[in-house]
């Protein structure tokens, strides 16, 4: 029958591991050997596809295929993965990849991560793939991540760029009379918006984050353009 077979198959394995290790016959201690290299192999498989699975995840996500997305859900769920670490990926992608063109992409991310927290398996799977599907089906910004990124790096570049004289608060007599918050504009008493630098002056000018055209960010950046008209050019990337 099929254990039979099964027991013959083995036995060839082991057989062939045996000449292949240089030996005549199939000792115990060979067996042990082979049963390891097993072990070793099951556990490394496991540990890739661990990681095949949540980074087709999140690429179909962003990628805006929502049946991949449910898909490989399913696959991780099925496997063991915990709930948490998948809920956990797709808060990283509400800002990472969806950013400002969707707003409450963020907020669905979080909710289905209390929602694990919560209701737990078998049930919060319902959670998680609404918030994948979410996830999928809104438009895509990176915006957001690569302003950081961007902010991050003329950061190194100046890391000691003083900060005006005029955003500092001045907690002191000492530092009011060195000028701390002289000549700071309240916004909310000029309509809600002042047309002044906030960065240290070597640095005045600059911008760190090109909202899209996608989603929610094109209006971002026609408000961003008529707010800083003159003293930024957030029109130089059209993406």
């Amino acid at each position: 029958g099929g254990d039979a077979r099964f027991a013959l198959t083995t036995l060839e394995m082991v057989l062939e591991f045996a000449r292949a290790e240089g030996r005549e016959e199939a000792t115990t201690e060979l067996l042990s050997q082979l049963f390891e290299e097993g072990r070793r192999l099951t556990a490394k498989k496991k540990s890739e596809e661990h990681y095949d699975l949540i980074s087709a995840f999140i690429k179909s996500m962003r990628g805006s295929d929502p049946d991949a997305a449910l898909y490989y859900l399913v696959r991780m769920i099925d496997a063991g993965e915990d709930p948490r670490f998948i809920a956990r990926r797709m808060v990283i992608l509400a800002s990472e990849d969806v950013g400002l063109a969707d707003p409450m992409a963020l907020l669905i991310a979080v909710a289905a991560a209390q929602a694990v927290e919560h209701v737990g398996l078998p049930e919060c799977i319902l959670n998680l793939a609404e918030a994948a599907v979410y996830l999928s089906v809104t438009p895509k910004s990176n915006a957001v991540y690569r302003g950081v990124s961007n902010a991050r790096k003329v950061a190194k570049e100046h890391p000691e760029a003083q900060v005006p004289l005029k955003l500092r608060n001045p907690v002191t007599k000492m530092m009011k009379k060195w000028g701390y918050g002289e000549g700071y504009l309240y916004p909310h008493d000029y309509g809600g918006f002042v047309k002044e630098s906030y960065l240290p002056d070597v640095l005045k000018g600059r911008i760190f984050y090109h909202p899209t055209n996608f989603g929610k960010e094109k209006q971002i950046k026609e408000r961003l353009k008529r707010l800083w008209n003159g003293l930024k050019d957030y029109g130089s990337q059209n993406r």
